[in-house]
């Protein structure tokens, strides 16, 4: 079984290790392209690094749909090469490459017109799954299924009765994206590649006009470090630009951010056995099953605020639920809402004002020599944009480069996975822990679990769950700490687990809990661990106001209330 601890000796050790001697492939920004670009290219025998300048995930990649999916509105589009690429990834990651993060989910579509809409949507849903089909990784989920009205209603009995005449029910995909960014991370390390969160780049090295590196701040213990690579790659998705600013030179292309903003409301507010998709007069609107709980979403709307956390406003809140309850017989109302969350598409600007009409296709380009750049896409097809980032800095080494090898190249915690689900039973008798413990671990980290279990049997105060989110195990913070490279309360509350937004006080009551199992690991002290509660605390309530808030200027400001943790 392939693993790696990205603890805090093993981050040091990967700083020192990149400033040591030349690479031949650097990768700027920790989301899920430049995870999947670092896990290609060490897989074709480079020597690698990758650095991010927060904690993995913590822009877009944390803060999306959660879904795998090919993109049912493109084909409306007539992009049937994307929709095509996508569905090819989503069943590669679904059978072979994550099948314990990746998981079916059943979407339904009300129809609201008799005759030709269950032809038009009906034609449209039976080409996806078409295409889907392509040889050599199979299709993975059931096929699509028309439904009458009634029949939709006992599938969804939360659906306004006159609010359709009958329904197409189809499946796509989902995954838990942090967790997802942070398995592709720790892959890429069990294959050699030197990684490090909250390490800054500030400048590239330049020599005459080919970039030979880059100047990277550990944002943790304040050191600098010239790290030296034939190539270096920039995949900083919404910050393209801003990375790009830094070489002097003028970009090839730009990235525009557009907003995208999700609800999350308790399970028993929505009464239905599967997801729904809807239209609205811009896009699409989701109701996705997760958990104990439904996400809703999303908005499509241009920001050029602070990247870095993005604002929800209360007419984006108003603007989901009015959709929503367009079609619920019990509306939703802001009460019911447990956790908000925004995010930024990084989109590649095109002649259009609208950002739901700018390109979700990809582009990578050799802007100066030593200096690639890879933005645009989708998450579904990170894979993809990784291999075109990766054979494009192939083109300025000079020896030669294996090809791609990802798409046969399980994630850590795949390999057994499926085997350890069906001996499930046996081991939550071994454990003492109840099967629904065991299957939510199987879930999050596939084969790793057997190392979550470890630490339970060495310490079994670590079986029992956190007092406030007992979704969650109090190992899988301690382990979060030691084995996934989380360094502040933050890390583990928002990305490593899901309870920032699980949770109506959203994580607040956990805090203290959390923060104590994480001290032993950092070694932190009491006025450590208090101010970590301290800036969570300040966090939460700034998104709250921010949510308060009419527009998006005044959402910005008073998020901004409560300023990025730094370390003493």
């Amino acid at each position: 079984m392939r693993t790696a601890t990205l603890g805090p000796a093993e981050r040091a050790e990967s700083l020192a290790s990149m400033a040591e001697r030349e690479l031949d492939v650097l990768v700027v920004g920790g989301g899920v392209v430049g995870a999947g670009t670092a896990l290609d290219a060490v897989t074709r025998g480079l020597s690698t690094g990758l650095v991010e300048a927060r904690d993995w995930a913590s822009g877009t990649s944390s803060r999306s749909s959660k879904l795998i999916h090919g993109g049912l509105r493109y084909l409306e589009m007539l992009d049937f090469a994307l929709v095509r690429e996508a569905l090819k990834e989503r069943g590669l990651l679904l059978e072979r490459l994550a099948p314990h993060l990746v998981k079916p989910v059943p979407f339904l579509y009300p129809l609201q017109h008799k005759g030709w809409e269950r032809l038009y949507a009906g034609a449209g849903v039976a080409l996806y799954d078409a295409m889907s089909m392509a040889p050599g990784h199979g299709r993975g989920l059931p096929a699509h299924r028309h439904l009458s009205r009634r029949h939709a209603l006992r599938v969804a009995p939360c659906l306004k009765k006159d609010a359709l005449v009958g329904a197409l029910q189809y499946y796509d995909a989902q995954m838990d994206d942090a967790r997802f960014v942070a398995s592709l991370v720790r892959t890429a390390a069990a294959y050699g590649a030197r990684v490090a969160n909250r390490a800054r780049v500030t400048g590239f090295l330049r020599e005459g006009e080919r970039v030979v590196g880059a100047r990277v701040q550990d944002v943790e213990g304040g050191g600098e470090y010239e790290v030296r690579a034939k190539q270096v790659v920039n995949a900083t998705g919404v910050w393209t630009d801003d990375t790009q600013a830094m070489v002097g030179e003028r970009g090839q292309f730009h990235v525009r951010a557009s907003k995208g903003i999700h609800l999350v409301v308790p399970k028993d507010r929505i009464h239905s056995t599967t997801g729904l998709i809807l239209r609205t007069e811009k896009s699409v609107l989701f109701v996705i099953p997760w958990g104990r709980h439904w996400i809703v979403g999303t908005t499509d709307t241009g920001w050029d605020l602070d990247k870095a956390h993005p604002a929800a406003s209360s007419a984006d809140i108003d603007y989901l639920l009015e959709h929503v309850n367009s079609v619920l017989a019990v509306p939703l109302t802001r009460d019911d809402v447990q956790g908000v969350f925004a995010g930024l598409r990084p989109l590649l600007a095109g002649e259009s004002d609208a950002t739901s009409k700018l390109s979700r296709e990809h582009t990578v380009a050799h802007p100066v020599p030593g200096l690639v750049v890879v933005a645009g896409g989708k998450y579904t097809t990170y894979r993809v944009m990784a291999k075109d980032a990766v054979d494009e800095a192939v083109h300025g080494l000079d020896v030669r480069v294996a090809a791609c090898v990802t798409e046969d190249t399980p994630l850590v915690g795949a390999e057994g996975y499926r085997a350890l689900w069906n001996a499930r039973a046996r081991i939550a008798a071994r454990t003492g822990l109840h099967v629904v413990r065991v299957e939510h671990l199987l879930n999050r980290y596939g084969s790793l679990a057997e190392e979550v279990l470890e630490l339970i049997a060495g310490d079994p105060s670590l079986g029992q769950p956190l007092q406030a989110a007992d979704d969650y195990l109090r190992a899988e913070i301690t382990y979060a700490a030691s084995h996934e490279g989380a360094r502040h309360l933050d890390d583990v509350l928002t990305r490593r687990t899901r309870i920032s937004i699980e949770t109506f006080d959203r994580g607040t009551r956990s805090a203290r809990e959390a923060a104590e199992l994480m001290a032993p690991v950092l070694g932190w002290d009491k006025d450590r661990i208090e101010r970590e509660v301290r800036h969570y605390e300040k966090r939460v309530e700034a998104e709250r106001e921010s949510q308060r808030q009419p527009d998006d200027l005044t959402a910005d400001a008073a998020r901004l209330g409560a300023p990025d943790i730094m370390p003493l």
